[in-house]
């Protein structure tokens, strides 16, 4: 049978205006595997993930999720598409009003239908999946930010998605709370989890992911395994990155 990647970038460019911040990347992401890109900031890092459901449009290029290219097609297309793509960001994102539960429910009944009884028994799954089910009840105020980024993640992953995005999931922590939230995230990939991740967490790349690329100018310099990379990089501006962020 042939090697199908859950979710494969074809030939990306994004534009802004004049300037190229993306250029004829190309990556495949395999069913199961953690991807994880790093590079410096302004590399296109986080312009390539929110391209991979449409946040930002690409100016050309192509993204397809598990055989289908969501580039073509309807709006509808895109919106069921999108659920099928979870994305962690910087920020929470939490709706400060409602409860942990409510916050992690929202999404499944409104985008996907499902009952209330139906909603709360995943959500709860979830919540204690990223150890948080004892906070149901709380709100968002009266979690630290590691907490509200592990709502952020059940949240996600409760519309059963088949790709889970993280972009720069714990910069905004205090050093901390960081663990928890890559607890997580590890957790996530012992169980299967296709995930691809932006990150300045170089130890947890190193001991985590499948493979790690390297972006710098909005492109793709070098991708390898993590003992490739760290260990004996190709590329000069690899070498210069890696001794920068180490030092």
């Amino acid at each position: 049978m042939a090697y199908r990647p859950m979710l494969e970038i074809v030939a990306l460019e994004k534009r802004f205006g004049s300037n190229t911040v993306l250029k004829n990347i190309d990556l495949k992401v395999a069913g199961g595997e953690l991807v994880f890109v790093i590079g410096p900031s302004g590399s296109g890092k986080s312009t390539m993930l929110r391209c991979c459901n449409r946040l930002e449009e690409p100016t050309s290029g192509d993204i397809i999720l598990d055989g289908r290219n969501i580039m073509s097609g309807t709006s509808r297309d895109l919106n069921r598409m999108r659920l099928q793509v979870g994305m962690v960001f910087q920020g929470f994102h939490l709706y400060p009003h409602m409860s942990v539960l409510k916050n992690v429910t929202l999404a499944q009944r409104k985008a996907l239908k499902r009952s209330k009884p139906d909603a709360d028994a995943r959500a709860m799954d979830m919540l204690e999946r990223v150890g948080l089910a004892h906070k149901a009840n709380a709100y968002p105020a009266e979690l630290s930010g590691g907490q509200q980024q592990r709502v952020a993640i059940a949240r996600a992953l409760a519309l059963d998605p088949k790709v889970m995005l993280f972009d720069e999931p714990t910069s905004a922590l205090d050093p901390e709370l960081v663990g928890s939230v890559l607890k997580v995230m590890k957790d996530l990939k012992s169980k299967g989890m296709t995930m691809l991740v932006v990150s300045h967490e170089m130890a947890f790349a190193r001991e985590t992911a499948d493979r790690v690329v390297f972006m710098d100018g909005g492109v793709v310099v070098e991708e390898g395994k993590p003992e490739e990379i760290f260990g004996a990089p190709k590329a000069e501006r690899t070498r210069t990155f890696l001794s920068r962020v180490s030092s």
